[in-house]
């Protein structure tokens, strides 16, 4: 059986080698849709002013990697006096490829936007923060939570989501395909626009994937993640063991 995974190969593949050979099947890894950053034209038209912020919220890699992008480009030197709040942990420590990490001045929660407002608590609330997001994201929920803090901020988008075309795949010869993101069966719409699940089994990995998929009337053969499925690999795992 082949497999079609909608993300480029991780860095690390010894979890989906060790796959293949328990197996015996083979995994494709082609991304749906490339997350890609603003360029300094499109980040201009929605008229924010760069060193008017002492604090930025970040919850992608994508996203700080875009920002530094852009103060290089603007020319904007970010002071040392800057204050990062991130999502997660995670998040927080990729800032080290940016600037040299520390605590005072980094802050994370555990991936929901009331703990990044708690974070701030009171001996933050004076600064000017700007919240960073993708072109697609909702924004509702942490926007809501900073009005209602009193907090001075602006969201900016310095993301957006760019489809890639599949047409060069068959979708015939795949009897399973991984998805993680909405715009992962977005972007198999726009190339496929007749595609009909027939036989193929689906495995999601993400919450708004699975919801998107569900909408849609499609058939999960395995959802995660869960208490049980921290990985995609373990997915994988579970949905090849039933075989």
């Amino acid at each position: 059986m082949k497999i079609l995974i909608s993300q480029k190969a991780p860095s690390t593949l010894n979890a989906y080698k060790a796959l293949e050979e328990k197996y015996g099947v083979s995994l494709d890894f082609h991304p749906f849709f490339l997350i890609e950053p603003l360029s300094a034209k499109e980040f201009r038209s929605q008229r924010i002013n760069l060193p008017d912020y002492t604090a930025i919220v970040f919850s992608s890699r994508h996203a700080i990697d875009a920002y530094f992008k852009l103060c290089e480009e603007m020319r904007f030197k970010v002071p040392e006096t800057m204050k990062y709040f991130c999502t997660t942990e995670l998040v927080a420590l990729y800032l080290q490829k940016h600037v040299v990490y520390r605590k005072r001045k980094i802050f994370f929660g555990d991936g929901t936007p009331q703990s990044i407002v708690a974070q701030i608590g009171p001996k933050h609330r004076g600064e000017k923060f700007l919240i960073t997001a993708s072109a697609e994201a909702n924004t509702g929920p942490i926007s809501g939570l900073f009005e209602k803090a009193g907090l001075d901020f602006t969201v900016s988008v310095l993301v957006k989501s760019v489809l890639q075309d599949l047409t060069p795949l068959n979708l015939a010869d795949y009897g399973a395909i991984v998805m993680y993101n909405p715009y992962d069966l977005k972007s198999l719409h726009a190339s496929f626009p007749d595609f009909e699940q027939g036989n193929t089994a689906i495995i999601s990995y993400g919450r708004g994937i699975a919801e998107a998929l569900k909408k849609e009337g499609l058939k999960i053969a395995v959802q995660g993640p869960s208490e049980e499925i921290q990985s995609a690999a373990k997915a994988l795992d579970i949905f090849l063991g039933t075989k």
